[in-house]
């Protein structure tokens, strides 16, 4: 298998005295799409923000390319190759398209400047005639595309992706979808949160199962598709 990108190792996180997530582990290999699948509230969105360095983690080590992440600030830990889109999308509603993706412009790790301002219009051709539009009068999926590329205007090594299909009207999932696959065929490496396993099945090489905070599967998205207890108990498929 390819070289592990990013690896959750025993990963322990509380919100105060309240543990959500409980020796949670798994990697991320080089190129590939990793699916966390879980229902609401299994511990998903926290996994990522701990990733991100958002909120701190009690006990476990999160690692990039080897190194240690875990206890870094957020902004060094976007600096080391994590882009993060949060759930709740954190754009900037009083700035315009083009100011929230130029807010974000940073080389990647090593100087990589991959993802200039004209690949992401072309990437996310939605968003080219809007550039002027403040972001707080978006609709929810232009905001969700444009958080995207707000995260790749940083030239990540691991794009996480938390819950990008939520609350989305049909056609707006399908290119949310559509934006994942491009991203996979250029060899991105993807960890995407959703409770929507069907919304996975195409695109995920990998998934984890998360439930009450600790991993109950890891395999291959086939595999899981397979294992109906898997889905039943834990996905309510």
């Amino acid at each position: 298998m390819a070289d592990v990108v990013l690896q959750v190792v025993d990963l322990d996180v509380f919100y105060g005295s309240s543990q959500i997530l409980f020796g949670l582990s798994f990697e991320v290999h080089k190129g590939e799409t990793l699916a966390l699948l879980g229902r609401n509230g299994a511990g998903k969105s926290t996994t990522m923000k701990a990733i991100a360095g958002v909120i701190p983690s009690r006990k476990g080590q999160v690692r990039l390319h080897g190194q240690t992440i875990l206890g870094e600030g957020a902004h060094r830990i976007a600096r080391a190759g994590i882009g993060y889109v949060p759930e709740d999308r954190q754009i900037f509603p009083d700035l315009t398209v083009q100011d929230n993706l130029e807010i974000a412009i940073k080389r990647g790790p090593g100087g990589a400047d991959d993802w200039p301002l004209e690949r992401i219009y072309d990437m996310l051709p939605l968003l080219a005639p809007l550039k002027d539009r403040l972001g707080g009068q978006l609709s929810g999926g232009e905001q969700q595309m444009l958080t995207v590329g707000r995260a790749l205007m940083g030239n990540p090594n691991v794009l996480l992706l938390d819950e990008p299909s939520e609350g989305l009207a049909p056609i707006m999932v399908q290119r949310i979808g559509d934006l994942i696959e491009t991203l996979r065929a250029l060899g991105k490496t993807i960890v995407l949160a959703e409770q929507n396993l069907q919304f996975c099945l195409g695109l995920a090489d990998r998934a984890v199962v998360i439930d009450r905070g600790t991993d109950v599967f890891v395999g291959s998205i086939k595999e899981l598709n397979a294992d109906a207890e898997i889905k039943q108990r834990y996905l309510s498929v």
